[in-house]
């Protein structure tokens, strides 16, 4: 079953935080620290243990100094090494905020920022422990610090309903940015997983394109040679009849020329010849993106026909592009896997669009997941399916899909063939899932420069 990244996704994080990056916020936060009490003592007036603010800010220093010296800038922290650094930050931020009247302190804001690096950076469990941490630190700043006063020795305190209500938010603040920080994290993170997945799907489909050309080109340029070769071969072979030494080796020069051809022959089996490497028929392209499917134990069918309201309009040759073969190749992909027995592949077109629906006869989509198709999924499987042994899936197969057709300019719709709560004596057919893909013709429809090779193949460049 194919779960979305949620918010208790605990292997969606960024890897490693750079030291750079937390020591440049340290030194920022030093400077604003240091400003902050001097402005509060100097400018203000306000009496606090400015010796504590002192020592607590020259710990933080020293530690960033010691982190710098000892690592490289360049370093990356590791899990457990940035959970530290940032346990270290909330506990300096609370010995500050205690020398300073703890709640009393309208910074006390700042300690939410430890809270929100962890939820953009590290796992799941980490970030509940920094959470935790600062929760426990404003609950006892509340009632646990140094005095605020005024120059003339009056106590600055908030009344203890704005106390309670300014304790409140700050534990309310820390639990919703650190759980909606990390649920945009997790699905940018999902999102970029899945995008990596698809370029290495695409990349290796043109890798297999480029292959089919070069194969095309090379058939292309030894077919004469080689029918030259088989039939001076066979020339020899007639005249050196009364001298065996030399017949052995005319049919040896036969045999070989034969093979070549075969060798050619079976590499270009998939029918990518001269006049298929740039355009195709849309039927011939679709069927191509079925075929390493069609042997699979469930029964592929073809509905090609022109759209009711074009009958007279040509089917269209369309350019051989991998997203569109490998867009294809997955959507069929997932129909055949979820299909009981049969799959539709009807192909229509008119003067202005393309049309390609996929439909099985298997359960459908889970109606709760509709709405959903497209964004990446994680498919959780232990093993192959017990009905699909000699399939695992590929889990990012819709997403990878939908991505692909979408860059050539096609809308895809998703939907169901019958309602799941009919008898099954009512049930249609065609039950199953439903794809629809979508383009409108001129974007897919092959132009006049994207034609078959030549007679002269040019020289590929190095």
């Amino acid at each position: 079953m194919a779960e979305p990244y949620s918010l208790m996704t605990t292997d969606a994080r960024g890897e490693w935080v750079r030291l750079r990056t937390l020591a440049s916020l340290r030194w920022m936060a030093i400077l604003g620290q240091i400003t902050a009490v001097l402005v509060a003592r100097y400018r203000l007036g306000l009496d606090f243990q400015i010796g504590l603010c002192f020592a607590g800010i020259g710990a933080l220093v020293i530690a960033n100094l010691v982190a710098v010296a000892v690592y490289p800038r360049s370093r990356r922290l590791h899990e457990r090494e940035t959970l530290l650094t940032l346990v270290f930050d909330i506990a300096q931020l609370s010995f500050m905020l205690y020398a300073t009247g703890g709640l009393n302190n309208p910074f006390a804001l700042l300690i939410v920022a430890p809270v929100t690096i962890s939820a953009t950076a590290l796992t799941l469990g980490s970030t509940a422990l920094l959470a935790t941490l600062a929760v426990g630190a404003v609950t006892f700043l509340a009632f646990f610090n140094q005095p605020l006063r005024t120059a003339s020795g009056a106590l600055l305190e908030l009344p203890p309903l704005l106390l309670a209500g300014f304790w409140a938010a700050l534990v309310v603040g820390i639990l919703f940015l650190a759980a909606f920080t990390r649920r945009v994290t997790v699905e940018v993170y999902g999102m970029s997983q899945a995008l990596l997945a698809t370029q290495m799907a695409l990349a290796r489909e043109q890798k297999l394109t480029d292959i089919g050309g070069i194969v095309a080109a090379t058939a292309h340029e030894l077919g004469t040679p080689l029918a030259t070769i088989k039939l001076v071969s066979k020339e020899l072979t007639d005249e050196l009849a009364d001298r065996p030494e030399l017949l052995e080796d005319a049919r040896l020069i036969s045999e070989q020329a034969d093979r070549c051809r075969d060798i050619l022959r079976s590499m270009g089996r998939l029918g990518k010849d001269d006049t298929m490497m740039h355009r195709a028929p849309l039927a011939a392209i679709v069927r191509e993106a079925a075929e390493p499917h069609a042997n699979r134990g469930v029964a592929i069918h073809y509905d090609i026909a022109p759209a009711e309201d074009a009958p007279n309009s040509p089917q269209p040759e369309i350019r051989r592009s991998p997203e569109i073969i490998h867009g294809l190749r997955n959507l069929i992909q997932n129909a055949v896997d979820f299909a009981k027995d049969n799959v539709w592949v009807d192909i229509e077109w008119s003067d202005e669009q393309v049309v390609v629906r996929i439909i099985d006869d298997g359960k459908g989509f889970p109606p709760d997941m509709i709405d959903r198709i497209g964004d990446p999924f994680v498919r959780r499987r232990s093993g192959p399916r017990e009905d699909r042994p000699e399939y695992e899936g590929m889990g990012l197969g819709l997403f990878i899909a939908k991505t692909l057709l979408e860059r050539t300019g096609a809308t895809l719709g998703f939907a169901n063939g019958s309602d799941p709560f009919l008898a099954q004596e009512e049930t249609p057919v065609r039950c199953g899932a439903i794809v629809e893909v979508r383009w409108p013709r001129a974007l897919i429809e092959a132009r006049p420069e994207d034609g078959p090779l030549s007679a002269e193949n040019p020289p590929m460049a190095v």
